[in-house]
């Protein structure tokens, strides 16, 4: 059996690990968090180096993608590099080649909202807390002409600025990555016990949208609390991904309606893309960097994956 091992910045409460077969091979697939020590998660990777068919890193990007580049993240490049052997994923390349290929089949199958038919794309109104970590999502959405809010300088930077446009990301992308790569990666997104303690802000955004999609951290810390009486997500839909029994449960609560995830579910819960993309590199046999677009699509048509779609 092959594994495929994520090693996340996050906490260690939402470790899980799952087995699955794809393709006659049988995987066993994990992810263990180092509750934000980031030198842990280096001696964990260094330890795993060689010893599995492939690394993730998680709660954490090595590459973002976004506007036809790729910035590297300085604090990621050096977990990365604790692997010598082991090819090292962060899942930025099925967010690049398979994500924008979800939100095509959900919404031809009339899935990306409950009210999609009767309201029209146009109409529907999608809040991505960050889009650039999301860029092929983001795209995806453009391109459909849904009325979007890219709330990366909100929700990442505390900056009031909202962003309605797809060249307003990308100049935002062009402008801001380089700089923002090189800056402590705790000061952009929540790590350890961070990621399980919500700070509720900027709740017209979540009352404005029909669709809330992107990074689930994101989503969650931010997101209004359920109050007596009252469900704040009711009759909207979310899509993100890494979610476990305890994100359906607080989704629930809020009364979303609709809960789409990019990659399938193992046995009730969904791992992240990372480690996702460890499996496809392990079933492809290349190096991650050596693998195209069409590639990782090609493989995941075969595997069969299709997106998570559960009704609350």
């Amino acid at each position: 059996m092959k594994r495929i091992v994520s090693v996340s910045l996050g906490s260690s409460a939402g470790n899980k690990k799952a087995e699955v077969e794809c393709l006659g091979e049988r995987f066993s697939i994990e992810r263990i968090g180092s509750d934000g020590d980031m030198d842990k998660a280096c001696r964990m990777i260094a330890e795993l180096d060689g010893k599995v068919a492939a690394i993730g890193l998680g709660g954490i990007d090595l590459y973002v993608m976004a506007a036809g580049r790729r910035y590297v993240i300085r604090d990621a490049l050096k977990m990365a590099q604790a692997a010598k052997i082991t090819p090292v994923v962060d899942g930025s390349g099925l967010k690049a080649a398979w994500e924008p290929v979800v939100i095509q089949r959900i919404v031809e199958r009339g899935l990306l909202h409950p009210q999609q038919k009767e309201r029209g794309l146009e109409n529907l109104k999608v809040l991505m807390p960050s889009g650039v970590d999301r860029f092929g999502i983001a795209e995806a959405f453009s391109k459909l002409n849904t009325r979007n809010i890219f709330g990366d300088f909100i929700f990442a930077l505390g900056i009031p600025v909202r962003l309605t446009r797809l060249w307003q990301l990308q100049l935002a992308a062009r402008t801001l990555l380089p700089i923002v790569c090189r800056m402590p990666f705790t000061m952009l997104y929540p790590t350890g016990a961070k990621q399980d303690k919500p700070t509720p802000k900027y709740r017209h955004y979540f009352d404005w949208a029909d669709v809330i999609a992107g990074d689930k951290h994101y989503i969650t810390r931010s997101m209004p609390p359920p109050q007596e009486g009252e469900a704040p997500l009711a009759g909207k839909v979310v899509i993100t991904n890494t979610v476990r029994k305890r994100d359906i449960a607080d989704f629930r609560a809020r009364g979303l309606a609709r809960l789409i995830t990019t990659t399938p579910e193992l046995d009730g819960e969904t791992l992240g893309t990372n480690a996702m993309q460890g499996l496809v590199v392990a079933l492809v046999g290349k190096q991650p960097e050596d693998i195209t677009a069409d590639e990782y699509r090609e493989m995941i048509g075969r595997i069969g994956w299709e997106p998570w779609v559960l009704d609350l």
